[in-house]
């Protein structure tokens, strides 16, 4: 239902007049009963018009944000809104050693399966805590760099390193030389930060061990942590993992160990680490089609290719009144006649991958691809082993035209994604792993075709090293052509969408998505 408007008078005074009482025009806004309704005066003899778009951009700023401004300062930069991300951040280095397992662990090789191999990036994330009251204490540090310890000798894959064999497949060689811990300090309070869900590459990244002198992925240790405590106690702790050994779901298994052994309880999250579990059939069988890959010659890729425009990023605040109408504007018809509506996840695809698209002016006929990434772990009879260490997230390709995609209804996009998603079944994970087997691959997230990850759901927000759950939690920065959605915060209901676009190209996303919304807020 569109906002419905409504015209009210109100007494004031108009110069020129002697001060004779006019009336003014007041529109009220109602949304929905649990909204508060907006009230515009417009004072008589001004023109109404411009005071209703300012009030409609004002009426979509309540269900939707983006967290860049769109003026510019006088160098031509871009104004952040998050405050806290205009302030300079000071972080001081006071400590940087390799964490081993606290006890001698398996040395040899360590076998990858073949869906590990199909996507070599880097993840960094920041978990932020208040402290309550421990972060300046040095016991703080070392109660999570001793458990880390602990945690390694169950989890020490992340203790070795990774290494290409001459089949072209990666492994990890367990060393034990362990992972790289950076202890920090900032005289700062921890709310310089801002809201760190808007992401801030530029602030954010001070507070992660990063790799960016690395050539390849084969130079990027498989996990680092930094550990960096605020002048008001709070603390964040940053996290690079190196996909090539884990996907999310591993990861947040490793910090449930991890804050368990730092708070001297028994682990809950044990890693299942036989990886052969998603060994290709013999013969290989291919039964579908995998156009969610691409062929390469295998040889590693560049972390960073300097070669590339350079990259702006930013954030985008779906408030729950925005995803509903979203979820309105597209139900889904399916082949029987019935009527479904899609799920949040389903609707924010839909509309970044339209938005994407034509941001990025792709030829009418050329093929554009959306691929998701989809936990596998339920997906299997019976279900991959609790715990299971790796990558157990397949991808599922959505895939048209970019005239289909940008000429269509809503509905049909919303259509494409939900029938990709719905395809990656247990069928179509081993007829990938099979697909690899026989193809030198990698995910096909490149030119017309992007990725979109779903951490929303990932238990992040229950992770307690002994000082509080954290209150935020949010990416460092997002891989090219990596589309990431997470919650806002720990107490919000709010989904946040980041990526990375050249300049020009995410000015037109941004206004893209801001006119979409608007569209749909009509139903």
């Amino acid at each position: 239902m569109a906002p419905l408007l409504r015209l009210s008078t109100a007494p004031t005074t108009t110069p020129g007049f002697k001060n004779k009482p006019k009336s003014p025009i007041a529109i009220t806004c109602n949304l929905e009963p649990s909204f508060n309704p907006c009230l515009l005066k417009v004072p008589c003899g001004s023109n109404i018009i411009p005071s209703l778009h300012r009030m409609g951009t004002a009426i979509l700023r309540g269900t939707f944000e983006s967290f860049e401004d769109e003026s510019k300062n006088e160098a031509g930069n871009e104004k952040l809104r998050n405050t806290g991300a205009t302030r300079k951040l000071d972080v001081k280095i006071t400590n940087a050693v390799h964490v081993s397992p606290a006890r001698e662990t398996f040395g040899g090789l360590y076998a990858l399966s073949n869906l590990d191999q199909t996507f070599p990036y880097v993840i960094e994330s920041v978990l932020a805590f208040k402290g309550e009251g421990r972060g300046r204490r040095p016991a703080a540090i070392e109660t999570i760099r001793e458990s880390l310890a602990k945690a390694l000798v169950e989890f020490y894959p992340f203790a070795g390193r990774l290494v290409v064999g001459s089949d072209g497949r990666m492994a990890v060689r367990c060393t034990g030389e362990g992972v790289p811990f950076v202890e920090a300090t900032s005289e700062d309070d921890i709310a310089v930060l801002g809201d760190i869900s808007a992401i801030n590459p530029a602030m954010l990244r001070k507070l992660v061990k990063h790799s960016d002198r690395a050539l390849t992925i084969l130079e990027v240790p498989l996990l680092t942590v930094q550990v960096t405590m605020f002048k008001c106690g709070g603390i964040v702790i940053g996290i690079v993992m190196n996909h090539v050994l884990i996907d999310g779901k591993a990861l947040t298994d490793f910090i449930a160990c991890w804050t368990d052994l730092a708070r001297a309880k028994p682990p809950s999250v044990l890693p299942f680490l036989d990886r052969s579990v998603l060994r290709p059939r013999q013969p290989p069988r291919v039964d579908f089609p995998h156009h969610e890959y691409a062929p390469t010659d295998r040889r590693p890729r560049r972390v960073v290719d300097p070669q590339t425009k350079p990259l702006v990023y930013r954030s985008f605040c779906f408030k729950p009144h925005a995803l509903i109408q979203l979820k309105k504007a597209s139900r889904i018809t399916t082949p029987n006649g019935s009527s479904v509506v899609p799920t949040t996840f389903e609707v924010i695809s839909a509309l970044v991958w339209i938005s994407r698209t034509k941001a990025l002016g792709i030829d009418p006929h050329e093929t554009t691809k959306l691929l998701t990434a989809v936990d596998g772990r339920p997906k299997f009879n019976p279900p991959l082993p609790s715990g299971y260490f790796g990558n157990g997230i397949a991808w599922s390709c959505a895939e048209c035209s970019a005239g289909e995609l940008t000429h269509n209804p809503f509905s049909f996009a919303v259509r494409t994604v939900h029938e990709a998603l719905a395809s990656a079944t247990e069928s179509y994970i081993r007829s990938a792993i099979d697909h690899i087997e026989l193809n030198r691959v990698l995910v096909d997230c490149e030119g017309s075709a992007c990725c979109i990850s779903k951490w929303s759901r990932l238990p992040f927000y229950k992770m307690d090293f002994g000082f509080g759950r954290p209150f935020q939690v949010a990416p460092a920065t997002v891989p090219d052509s990596l589309i990431l959605v997470s919650s806002r915060s720990r107490e919000s209901n709010e989904l946040v969408v980041s990526l990375g676009l050249t300049r020009d190209t995410m000015d037109v996303f941004s206004k893209l998505i801001q006119h979409e919304l608007m569209l749909k807020s009509k139903f």
